[in-house]
C-alpha cells in the first residue's frame, strides 16, 4: 500500500481512506455483518484511514467502528472523526455546535463509543457560524495537549477559515468533496492548503454513487440523501448520467471500470491528495483498491477532460438548506 503523509505534520496514511457513513446512516439500509468485514478487508489490505462522524447514525457508525477494530486492530487504524452536526429524535437536521465546552463533551462520548484512548484525527464537520473558528480549534488544541486528539483537521471550508485555523493550530488535513464533478475548490481552496502545507481527504470522489459506473435512472431512492439530491433528479440526472456513459468509453479503452478510473483521477491530483472511499461491501472496497493500480498519463487525463469538463455537473452538490452551511461555498 503506498503511503502519504498529511500535511506537514500530519500522520502517514494510506492512499485509499475508508469512510464508513454509508454503513450507518444516509444510503438505506446497511448490513452491520458485512460492514464489519468491510472494515476488517480494508485493514487487511493497508488501508489505515477510517474515516466517520459522531452523528453518522446518531454514534452507531462509532460503536460499529469500535467492534470492528477490537481484538488488536487499533494500532492498524488512523481514525479521523467529525463532530458538532446536532440531530433530533426524527433524524432531522438541528443545526451545529462548535462551542469549546461541546467539543470536550463530543469527544468523550466519541472515545467510548470507539473504545479507544485517543482520536488520532479530530476535525468540525462545518462551520459553527456562532462560534469563531479559532475557538473552536483552541478547544481541540487543548485536547491535543491532554493527549485525547492526536491531530487537528478541517471540513468543508473557505480560504480564510482555513488560514483562521491555522494561525491557532497546525492543521493536517481539510476533508472537502472533491471528484470529477465537484471540481470547485481548485480555484482557491487547493492553492491554500498547500501553501500552508495541509493535506486534502477527498470525500464524495464518486460523487456518492452518482459516478461510479453503478447507478442507473430507474434506480429508487428512499430515505436516503440521494432522494433530495439536486444531482439525481429528472433531468440533472439525465445530464450527468450521459457525462458517466462517456467516461466509461475511456474507461473500457483501458480495460479498467468507470468506478476505477474516477477514484484513480482524484488520487492523481497529488501526492497530498487523499481520496475516502464509502464502500459498504467487499466487493465495492476491492474495485476501489484495483484503481491504486491505475495510472494515468497525459493523454489519459486530456480524454477524461473532453468525457467530463470542469463544471459540466448539473445540480448542486447539496439540496439548498445543505448548501446554506458550507463555508467552502461562500
Amino acid at each position: 500500500m503506498e503511503m502519504r503523509q498529511l500535511g506537514k505534520t500530519g500522520p502517514a496514511v494510506s492512499a485509499l481512506g475508508l469512510g464508513t457513513m454509508g454503513m450507518s446512516d444516509m444510503y438505506g439500509p446497511a448490513d452491520r455483518v458485512e460492514s464489519i468485514a468491510t472494515i476488517h478487508a480494508a485493514l487487511e489490505a493497508g488501508i489505515n484511514l477510517i474515516d466517520t462522524g459522531d452523528f453518522y447514525g446518531m454514534g452507531h457508525n462509532e460503536m460499529l467502528i469500535g467492534e470492528a477494530l477490537a481484538g488488536g486492530r487499533r494500532d492498524k487504524a488512523v481514525i479521523s472523526v467529525k463532530f458538532g452536526a446536532l440531530r433530533d429524535p426524527a433524524n432531522q437536521w438541528v443545526g451545529y455546535d462548535a462551542r469549546p465546552a461541546a467539543v470536550k463533551s463530543f469527544v468523550a462520548y466519541s472515545l467510548r463509543r470507539l473504545g479507544v484512548d485517543h482520536i488520532d484525527i479530530y476535525r468540525p464537520a462545518r462551520l459553527d457560524p456562532d462560534v469563531p473558528i479559532e475557538e473552536t480549534i483552541g478547544a481541540i488544541a487543548d485536547l491535543v495537549k491532554a493527549g485525547y486528539v492526536r491531530h487537528v483537521g478541517l471540513s468543508e471550508v473557505g480560504p480564510d477559515t482555513i488560514r483562521r485555523a491555522a494561525a491557532v493550530h497546525p492543521i493536517v488535513d481539510l476533508q472537502i468533496e472533491y471528484s470529477l464533478i465537484s471540481r470547485g475548490i481548485e480555484d482557491l481552496i487547493l492553492p491554500t492548503v498547500r501553501e500552508l502545507g495541509i493535506g486534502l481527504t477527498a470525500y464524495g470522489v464518486l460523487s456518492r454513487g452518482l459516478i461510479s459506473g453503478h447507478w442507473s435512472k430507474d434506480r429508487k431512492v428512499e430515505r436516503d440523501f440521494r432522494a433530495h439530491s439536486p444531482r439525481f433528479q429528472g433531468e440533472n440526472l439525465d445530464r450527468n448520467l450521459a457525462l458517466v456513459e462517456a467516461l466509461r468509453r475511456v474507461a473500457e479503452a483501458r480495460g479498467v471500470s468507470v468506478a476505477q478510473i474516477a477514484i484513480a483521477w482524484v488520487a492523481a491530483q497529488g501526492k497530498d491528495v487523499v481520496p475516502l472511499v464509502g464502500a459498504r461491501r467487499r466487493d465495492r472496497l476491492a474495485e476501489a483498491l484495483g484503481a491504486l493500480k491505475v495510472k494515468l498519463d497525459p493523454s489519459d487525463f486530456a480524454e477524461i477532460e473532453r468525457a467530463v469538463p470542469k463544471g459540466a455537473a448539473a445540480g448542486e452538490r447539496y439540496a439548498p438548506a445543505g448548501m446554506a452551511t458550507l463555508d467552502s461555498e461562500k
